[in-house]
Order: C-alpha cells, then sequence, then structure tokens
C-alpha cells in the first residue's frame, strides 16, 4: 500500500501516544521512522513500530525517555540514555554535538544504555544542515560474524558521515552499516516469503544460504571482508565498550524480548568555519561533486550519482507520490491502531493513482 507521508506521520504519533510516549518524543520518533520510509529505507521504518509497542508493555523500554548527563566537559559530553527511546537520546546527544561544535570547534558525544536510534544519517544530516561535518555510529546485537568465523559476535555496527552541499544544495550523506547487508534487509525478506542473494549471509553450520530464516540463525557477512570487520570492531569499542555500554555478543536483540538492549552511540560534530568559510566551503563541495559527476562513465551508466543522492531523490518524490509500506506491516500496525482503540487506519491515507 501506498500513503501520504503526512498520513504515515500521524498513524506513528498517535500510535506511539498510546505507547505512554509524549508529544515531544513521539514527533522526534516518528519523524525519523517516517524519513526512512521517504528514502526507501524501509528496514529501518515504521515496522520498528511493532517490536517497540511490545519491549515497552513488557517495560524493557522505558518511557518517557529520561537521559542524564554523566559528564560533560568542553568539548566532550557523556550521556546515559536511561534505557529509553534511542532516537530521543541519539538527538539531544547531536544537539550537543553541535553546540560544543560551535563553541569548541568539536564536539564529541558518547551515549550509553539506549535503544534503536533508527536512520543514522537523520543525526549526520542535522550537522550538515546546520553547516557542520556530522559523524555517527552505533553497535547493535551480534549478527555478524569476524572475518574467517562463522560465529555472530558483532552488530552490523552502522555509521553515517554528512557534510554541507555545495552552494546551499542537498547535503552528501553516507549511510551504512558494516556488513554486506543490513539485517533488516533479511527479516524483510523473511517477512516477504523472498529468497536473498547468496553471498549475504552463511546458514547456522556457516554454509553461503539464501534463505533468510536460515539467515536468521547465522550470521551476516562484513562487507569489504577484513576491512567491513575492522570497522565493526572499532564502532564496537568505541560506542559500546568506551560508553560504558554493551558490547560485542552482550546488546540484545530489538525484535527479541531478551532484556534491555543497551546500545552505546558516537555522535561528532566538526565546525567548518574553524578551517575555512562556510560558504568557500559549500563552493568546493560543489566543484567536487561536479566533478565527479562529469567524470567517465562506465559502460552501460547513464548518471554517476553522489552517497546519499538517489535516497534525497526518493525523499522528495514521497512528497507527491507517498511512500509504499509492505503488507505485513501494514496489517501489523493496523492492528496495533485496533488494539489501542484509535479509529484511524493506514488506509485512510492511501495514495490512489
Amino acid at each position: 500500500m501506498r500513503v501520504t507521508v503526512e498520513h504515515l506521520a500521524a498513524v506513528s504519533k498517535a500510535l506511539l501516544k498510546t505507547f505512554g510516549v509524549d508529544a515531544a518524543e513521539a514527533k522526534t520518533v516518528a519523524d525519523n521512522l517516517v524519513m526512512a520510509e521517504r528514502r526507501g529505507i524501509a528496514t529501518h521504518g515504521v515496522n520498528f513500530l511493532v517490536p517497540l509497542a511490545d519491549r515497552i508493555e513488557r517495560k524493557l523500554v522505558v518511557v518517557p525517555t529520561k537521559v542524564t548527563t554523566i559528564s560533560d566537559t568542553d568539548a566532550v559530553a557523556h550521556l546515559d540514555g536511561g534505557n529509553g527511546l534511542g532516537q530521543v537520546a541519539a538527538t539531544q546527544g547531536m544537539n550537543s554535538a553541535m553546540e560544543k561544535a560551535r563553541k569548541f570547534g568539536v564536539g564529541l558525544v558518547l551515549i550509553r544504555n539506549t535503544n534503536h536510534i533508527g536512520l543514522l544519517a537523520w543525526y549526520t544530516l542535522m550537522a550538515a544542515r546546520a553547516g557542520l561535518v556530522g559523524l555517527s555510529a552505533c553497535n547493535g546485537a551480534a549478527s555478524m560474524a569476524p572475518w574467517g568465523g562463522a560465529e555472530a559476535f558483532f552488530g552490523t555496527n552502522p555509521f553515517s558521515i554528512a557534510v554541507p552541499g555545495g552552494d546551499g544544495g542537498t547535503p552528501i550523506v553516507l549511510d551504512m552499516s558494516t556488513s554486506i547487508v543490513a539485517r533488516g534487509k533479511i527479516r524483510r525478506a523473511e517477512r516477504l516469503k523472498e529468497k536473498i542473494p547468496l553471498g549475504w549471509a552463511l546458514d547456522a553450520a556457516g554454509s553461503p544460504t539464501d534463505d533468510p530464516q536460515a539467515a536468521m540463525k547465522g550470521t551476516l557477512l562484513p562487507i569489504g571482508g577484513p576491512k567491513g570487520y575492522g570497522m565493526a570492531l572499532f564502532i564496537d569499542l568505541v560506542s559500546g565498550l568506551l560508553s560504558g555500554s554493551k558490547y560485542s555478543r552482550d546488546v540484545k536483540t530489538f525484535h527479541q524480548p531478551e532484556g534491555p538492549t543497551g546500545v552505546g552511540v558516537t555522535l561528532l560534530a566538526i565546525d567548518i568555519a574553524r578551517f575555512m568559510p562556510v560558504e568557500r566551503f559549500r563552493t568546493l563541495v560543489a566543484e567536487y561533486g561536479g566533478a565527479i559527476r562529469g567524470s567517465r562513465k562506465a559502460h552501460g551508466m547513464a548518471r554517476i550519482y553522489l552517497p546519499g543522492e538517489i535516497e534525497a531523490e526518493r525523499e522528495l518524490a514521497s512528497a507527491k507520490k507517498g511512500v509504499e509500506i509492505d503488507a505485513p506491516v501494514c496489517e501489523s500496525l493496523d492492528k496495533l491502531l485496533a488494539k489501542a482503540g484509535l479509529t484511524i487506519r493506514l488506509k485512510d491515507g492511501e495514495v490512489r493513482e
């Protein structure tokens, strides 16, 4: 089903409020989830409302979110997410990092004891749109083996980096997991009863598989072999171990009621103006991006994209076309709406051609 962006946001906020989330926090979480849908990253979208409802009901996520400050000195802050909503804690953390960057040139915030933070580009784009460089990273439940291994040891441990766009244009943003594919794509294939490409994952015996159910019992593979392994390791060491949060096999999955997830987060902002005027940086970025787009293309390729450009174009198109929500997700969300006694349904906002 394809629904309007506005309706999807309204449904998400309404559901979150029935979970006991206050209006401000509901807006933050809903906007993050809907932005993922708008950018075509359904794995980090509104499907997360289903396990979130279960975890809040079981008191495995605490709402409203109470973020506390462990320490705050000059350019560095250390926060505790209070086992609350990850998007709320990480948004507060990036706001703090940005404020520190303007004051000290750089701002670094580590967060311990939080939950799934959703779309990482959400945080780095906050910085880029404010004329700063933004970086975010977090760890997750063990789902990926170290290079050469067959046992899940790390999360997919994603990271994102963004810079302001050239001449005031769309920021350039990279948002990626350190595995060949995010685990959410395995779950999506499982929901839709589809095969996955060989090379994404190993089964429990350590053999390549195209069965998403077998992949969920096995392990994902790191991007670039030992390179992705190394990246995942260091993101876990900083976001998890250094922050005082859980790390490695101790991080719990958000999708099963096994206990608090214990996700750790790294947020960094850099003040471009400490190195050159922001407008000069934008001009150079515009020239840089233009040179990339104008470079010789491979056979059969019509266009060279900058990182995040495809997603940005999808986001713009969604304002007119709406966003497509998988049938199993539609069904699950409508069940939650009915359970909460709400009369609103996803189909009420369906986009009709």
